[in-house]
């Protein structure tokens, strides 16, 4: 699927604004693991690489969570020997580029009530190929789960206007608003119903004392803002589409 593109033409300025759906600021794994509850689940990008040692040992790691509260639960991930470790811990687990529909479809995997692609959409080159190949691991009525960073974030608009410097993952290729993801997301085949924000737990072990303040300051502001209503100043986005 290549995606429903609008005809081109000009716009007025009032096309450009887009009103922001409700949402509120929540914790990110405490609230993916209760809408994943009694449910069978895939979990797109499950490895973590990176930080898998790290969370698991301060109990962060999202896949062990999911894997208590799931009915079933598989995940799938393009990291070989993370995925072969997995398999050894006992959890269901393939290999697989989810940015190839052919590849997913290859796997021959029952689909799932909820699938989560957690911090994944923003590693890929192909974000549209992404969301079509997830599609086929998703069954008719359930639901697609995505977390990415949120570039309307208070974090960067502060580093950016008082340090001018950007915060950002050296893999990240891609950054997202709740527009640009939605309209991403309903080209490709799907239909958000629900957004939620959330405050990400930034890594400061190598971050001066100062600059780990000033970070935790921050996402207690975001906390602040989402209380008073504006929860799109916290850094995390997560949108919830079903499949059209």
């Amino acid at each position: 699927m290549t995606g429903s593109e609008p005809e081109s033409g000009e716009c007025s300025p009032d096309d450009m604004v887009h009103r922001l759906p409700r949402a509120r600021v929540v914790d990110r794994v405490d609230w993916i693991v209760e809408h994943c509850r009694d449910r069978r689940v895939i979990h797109i990008g499950f490895v973590d690489a990176e930080s898998r040692d790290r969370k698991r040992s301060t109990e962060r790691w999202l896949h062990d969570h999911l894997a208590e509260s799931a009915l079933e639960l598989v995940g799938i991930d393009i990291n070989a020997a993370g995925v072969d470790a997995s398999r050894s811990d006992g959890y269901e687990a393939y290999i697989a580029d989810c940015s190839d529909p052919d590849a997913i479809v290859a796997l021959g995997l029952e689909p799932a009530d909820v699938v989560v692609a957690g911090e994944v959409i923003e590693h890929t080159d192909r974000p549209g190929f992404l969301l079509d190949g997830l599609r086929h691991l998703c069954r008719p009525g359930g639901r697609l789960i995505v977390t990415t960073p949120n570039s309307y974030g208070l974090l960067n608009v502060a580093a950016s206007t008082l340090r001018g410097v950007e915060i950002n993952h050296p893999d990240h290729l891609v950054m997202f608003t709740w527009r640009t993801l939605s309209e991403l997301a309903r080209r490709h085949g799907w239909h958000v119903v629900e957004t939620f924000t959330y405050v990400p737990s930034f890594c400061s072990q190598d971050a001066s004392r100062l600059k780990g303040a000033a970070i935790r300051a921050i996402g207690m502001v975001e906390r602040v803002l989402g209380r008073l209503g504006r929860p799109f100043a916290a850094d995390g986005l997560i949108v919830v589409a079903e499949p059209v």
